[in-house]
């Protein structure tokens, strides 16, 4: 029999919140140097990675695109990754490469994709908005970078997914 378990808690952000979490983030990040490159993780790195890269002045962005086995179960947290957009190791090796997600939460796709920058020759480090520790599959590694830590499930405000119920009864009725 399974045991019941409380339904994940969910947070809605608001962009003033975004703001917040950028405001804590870049000291961290301008304190560790300078990065030669960006590498947002899609999708959930995209916005995050563009907004830090502008506020840091990194022009040199690249793209990483992750996938894990959908199936359910145990043998799902130990499948190996499967790169679908990855950066030729030339275009990374010897740089400073600041990896950017939204969320660590198990932590697999920012690991996955660190150790794959470390295999081409760069010197990584990872930088979330969240850092979820309750959830992360790995005891010794978090991200180098994070804004805030969490137990919730964040909902950011540029998620078309968001839950919108109610949000309908607010708008004008034309007629």
């Amino acid at each position: 029999m399974a045991i019941p378990r409380d339904p994940m808690r969910h947070e809605l952000l608001t962009w003033m919140d975004v703001d917040r979490l950028v405001d804590v983030l870049v000291p961290q990040l301008r304190a560790a140097g300078s990065f030669d490159a960006l590498m947002m993780i899609t999708r959930g790195g995209l916005v995050p990675g563009g907004l830090l890269s502008e506020i840091l002045g990194i022009s040199y962005v690249v793209i990483a695109a992750v996938n894990f086995p959908s199936e359910s179960g145990v043998s799902q947290l130990a499948a190996w990754p499967s790169f679908l957009q990855f950066p030729d190791d030339g275009l990374i090796s010897r740089r400073r490469i600041l990896i950017i997600d939204d969320v660590w939460g198990s932590g697999r796709t920012s690991t996955a994709v660190r150790g794959r920058c470390e295999s081409a020759g760069a010197i990584p480090s990872t930088c979330v908005f969240h850092f979820n520790p309750y959830r992360s599959l790995f005891t010794r590694a978090e991200p180098d970078f994070y804004g805030a830590v969490t137990d919730a499930h964040i909902v950011y405000p540029w998620e078309a997914d968001r839950g919108m119920k109610g949000i309908e009864s607010l708008m004008p009725v034309s007629n």
